[in-house]
């Protein structure tokens, strides 16, 4: 896959109502040693598969489509075999499966890892209060501090990755001495994440001083379910489940980083 291909997968983002816009595509085909495959069907693209490398850490499977008509010909297994060929020497490789795709993955020896749930809604202010605690929005001198305290939680770095976030939309950054969130811009409805807070109440505070911000503007958050109390703050503020998620892991991954820190992820295709 190439930059060329990027009209073809938002054409397949658009068919299977995926939320990725043509920022999200350049940043992934702009990782250092990342890369991707297109399945195609004479001249049309029926299918991507896109990785990206954590800093040999482990890797990360993304933007597994496939056209809605070409579904259940193999397509997505020749897209799957296709990636982890490429990632063949990576000792870890990590993915966000739908429902849809979990059985797919368990096939090619994924393995559980954590849940996840995605919650969507449109922000109310009055729903949405501010609560106490020292939040600010994000400045550029924030960023290496930031990127020093998520290489402990995230396990890996991805300071490329927040750094792009940051430019595509510094107005929904925010920081605290005990935790930062990051946001973007999607095709119909922003994502808030990743979150990243010593416990729920800062998570809490970060997300609704950026929200409290943002009137009218729909919203969705991939929370991992390990704290009962953020879900919980979520729905007080409006949030509703949409779909599950299951996070999944190929191989051994020795860098957990600290997954109880991690209160909303950047999102499937990143992790």
């Amino acid at each position: 896959m190439n930059r060329s291909d990027i009209a073809a997968g938002l054409r397949l983002c658009r068919a299977c109502h995926w939320n990725q816009i043509e920022d999200d595509w350049r940043g992934l085909l702009d990782f250092d040693r990342a890369g991707g495959h297109v399945a195609s069907h004479g001249e049309n693209v029926v299918g991507t598969a896109c990785f990206l490398r954590y800093g040999g850490v482990f890797s990360w499977i993304a933007m597994m489509l496939v056209d809605p008509e070409a579904r259940r010909t193999g397509i997505a297994s020749l897209l799957m075999e296709a990636a982890l060929e490429s990632l063949r020497e990576e000792s870890c490789v990590r993915l966000d499966a739908t429902p849809a795709g979990e059985p797919l993955y368990r096939r090619f020896g994924f393995a559980d890892e954590c849940p996840l749930v995605r919650m969507r809604a449109v922000v109310d202010q009055a729903v949405v209060a501010r609560p106490g605690g020292v939040v600010r929005r994000m400045e550029p001198a924030d960023l290496p501090e930031v990127f020093h305290r998520d290489l402990v939680v995230f396990g890996a770095d991805r300071s490329a990755l927040l750094a792009s976030l940051y430019r595509r939309a510094p107005e929904l950054a925010r920081v605290s001495k005990h935790g930062y969130c990051f946001g973007r811009p999607g095709y119909s409805y922003y994502q808030l994440g990743p979150i990243v807070a010593e416990d729920a109440e800062i998570a809490a505070g970060l997300a609704s001083h950026c929200l409290s911000t943002q009137q009218g503007t729909q919203f969705a958050i991939d929370a991992p379910k390990h704290s009962p109390d953020w879900i919980a703050w979520l729905e007080s503020a409006g949030f509703q489940i949409e779909r599950p998620f299951l996070r999944m892991q190929r191989g051994s991954n020795d860098a957990q980083g600290a997954p109880d820190r991690q209160f909303g992820i950047a999102g499937p295709e990143f992790g």
